[in-house]
């Protein structure tokens, strides 16, 4: 989030404020999710959600085909990733003109998972840009209940 700043130096900003303006790093080391679409990459939106049998992933990635993902599950990290790329090619003889166009996008998002899932009950499967993984959970074993800790 960008902060409002009153400047007192009328109509232009003093040479300090413009170098100070011009020359800050406050962003440049910032590396939050924030910064992913800044620099041109996306980081895609998950939703979590956990049932009484089962935890469930959803995740936005439009324009994808299921082949370009790679779900993999080990010692309870669950790890979602993808690389893609495409080169595109243009040619007009008559005007001697080529425009080529290459893309690469990639992203890997991991979880780790309760020890009570069950990494033989895996499925996946991709529609309409939505990336849906249902880990099942171990049968027979149940979910601690939260405790409420009271604060002296």
């Amino acid at each position: 989030m960008e902060t409002l700043v009153k400047r007192n130096g009328g109509l232009f900003p003093s040479v300090n404020t413009f170098f100070d303006d011009f020359l800050s790093t406050k962003d440049i080391f910032d590396w939050s999710d924030k910064n992913f679409t800044a620099i041109g990459s996306n980081l895609p939106s998950v939703n979590l959600k956990e049932t009484d049998d089962k935890l469930e992933v959803d995740m936005a990635v439009p324009g994808m085909k299921k082949e370009d993902f790679k779900v993999e599950i080990d010692n309870n990290m669950l790890t979602i990733s993808s690389e893609k790329e495409e080169q595109k090619e243009e040619t007009r003889k008559k005007d001697n003109y080529v425009r080529k166009e290459f893309n690469y996008q990639s992203f890997l998002r991991s979880f780790t998972l309760p020890e009570y899932i069950d990494e033989n009950k895996i499925e996946a499967s991709y529609k309409d840009g939505i990336l849906h993984v249902t880990i099942a959970k171990k049968e027979g074993i149940k979910k601690r209940a939260n405790k409420t800790i009271a604060i002296k």
